[in-house]
């Protein structure tokens, strides 16, 4: 039968479940694949009150964890629940101060200071990077300069004391997918079972868990909880936060998307500047190189204009020359003919005086 309970991914709801301690058990073991023979929560549990960044809510178990051989050991539990992606320096203040807390410190028999062994375990409303595992367990071993797995005198309670385990589990790869303990535990918070008009409720085949007694405890205690008026109360806050965050989220996502695809453009435009500056300096190294040319050319043709003026000076000498010899020789043949008009008056023949001026006969006839 389909049974309609409170989502536990809510902070109240969840706390509410919680604070049943065979529950607590329950969930517990199945996270750890140990039994938890004994938990007690501590204290109180840690939230964003003032819920101005980021909902993280946290509870600290201490718990008796049974081991291979049958012996109860103490650890401590640190719970922390979000529903938004935050950063990680977020958990590590966190882990942080119960590190630094002193009622997290026992004393052994010789009175020494250890920490109480510390496994975290993360229920995220979000994915983690590309990991595919809906549980994901994160285990410290000890190694030597070798790389060789230390196992003589481990665990030690020194080292235990610096490190711890961890357990991230990604709800929102809790798909309907129940392969093990821990994925039919939490299977509860599977959020593909909301219902479809109110996130608050989770609607769940409870054919499913049938002679499962501690599933069908998890399940009567969410079902009480769906009809808790205080509770409907306390995950109607956690609406109206989460729908201003949202709110804000999506502004910041615009926000950014605008800022990215002015990036993109300012990208686009810078390439195309430097494009630009590229084509302006080609032009103006070819420019450069014309210029070059045309002032080798003009070199040339100065060169050339000299050589011709210096030819044109030569021509015009030689021209003068000849003009000069010219008139010398017009000067010689003025004095022959003279000679030749005497020659002729003194009676030598026409063809003697040719024979001794050179001059045409024609042109003694003339005389």
């Amino acid at each position: 039968m389909i049974i309609s309970v409170a989502n536990p991914i809510y902070d109240a709801v969840f706390k509410y479940l919680m604070e049943d301690n065979r529950i607590a058990k329950t969930v517990l073991s199945a996270l750890l694949k140990r039994e938890v023979a004994e938990v007690e929560m501590r204290k109180h549990e840690y939230t964003n009150g003032t819920r101005d960044k980021i909902s993280m809510f946290r509870i600290d178990f201490g718990a008796k964890v049974r081991q291979d051989d049958g012996s109860l050991k103490l650890v401590l539990i640190e719970l922390q629940k979000t529903w938004l992606e935050t950063e990680t320096l977020r958990f590590r203040q966190y882990l942080g101060t119960q590190y630094a807390n002193p009622d997290n410190i026992l004393k052994d028999n010789d009175h020494n200071d250890y920490g109480i062994p510390m496994i975290t375990v993360y229920l995220l409303g979000h994915r983690v990077g590309e990991i595919e595992e809906p549980v994901l367990y994160v285990r410290h071993k000890s190694y030597d300069y070798e790389g060789v797995e230390v196992t003589k005198g481990m665990p030690d309670p020194f080292v235990e004391s610096l490190v711890h385990d961890s357990i991230i589990v990604q709800i929102p790869l809790l798909r309907g997918c129940v392969n093990n303990r821990v994925e039919k535990v939490l299977s509860v918070f599977d959020q593909t079972n909301k219902d479809g008009r109110n996130r608050q409720v989770l609607r769940i085949d409870d054919a499913i868990y049938k002679g499962d007694a501690e599933m069908e405890r998890i399940l009567h205690r969410l079902l009480a909880a769906a009809s808790d008026s205080k509770l409907r109360q306390d995950m109607n806050v956690e609406d109206e936060y989460f729908s201003a965050i949202e709110s804000r989220d999506t502004a910041i996502m615009k926000r950014d998307q605008r800022i990215a695809e002015q990036d993109a453009q300012l990208e686009e435009q810078s390439a195309q500047l430097e494009e630009q500056s590229a084509q302006l300096e080609e032009q103006s190294a070819q420019l450069e190189e014309q210029s070059a040319q045309l002032e080798e050319q003009s070199a040339q043709l100065e060169e050339q204009s000299a050589q011709l003026e210096e030819q044109s000076a030569q021509l015009e000498e030689q021209s003068a020359q000849l003009e000069e010899q010219s008139a010398q020789l017009e000067e010689q043949r003025a004095s022959l003919l003279v000679s030749a008009r005497a020659m002729k008056a003194a009676g030598i023949s026409e063809e003697q005086i040719a024979a001794m001026t050179k001059i045409n006969i024609e042109d003694i006839k003339r005389l």
